[in-house]
């Protein structure tokens, strides 16, 4: 990936987050939204949007709602990008479940070592 691709990958990722941030009431019904990752085409004329969802009781209704917003995020974003690039981007917007992902593991690996001292004390047990 290109320095300017990776800069433009950040600004994008700041923009969007200061979008997110101030529409959470308006847009998205107090669901906190963090935007994890953002990978630009090689054009810069399309962008991947991955967000973390936090507050919400229906994670698939919130995404829904991004994608409903989509043209009036896109719009924000012009707004404050529009000296600085020369189209603006169109945007797909993914849930980022990565943070599920190492919940879930940590809860295996927890369990797992639980299943073991539980073990560990029966022997112990059985050798007094």
């Amino acid at each position: 990936m290109s320095t300017r691709t990776e800069k433009f990958n950040r600004e994008m990722q700041r923009e969007l987050g200061v979008i997110f941030q101030s529409r959470t009431h308006d847009w998205f019904e107090g669901a906190f939204i963090t935007v994890t990752e953002v990978t630009a085409s090689p054009d810069l004329g399309y962008i991947k949007v991955y967000l973390s969802l936090y507050n919400t009781k229906n994670r698939e209704a919130t995404m829904q709602n991004v994608n409903l917003y989509n043209k009036h995020i896109r719009k924000e974003l012009a707004g404050k990008i529009k000296h600085s690039v020369r189209i603006i981007p169109e945007l797909a917007f993914f849930e980022d479940k990565s943070l599920d992902n190492v919940n879930k593991f940590e809860k295996i690996f927890d369990n797992l070592a639980k299943e073991r001292e539980d073990r560990e004390n029966k022997k112990h047990d059985k050798d007094s």
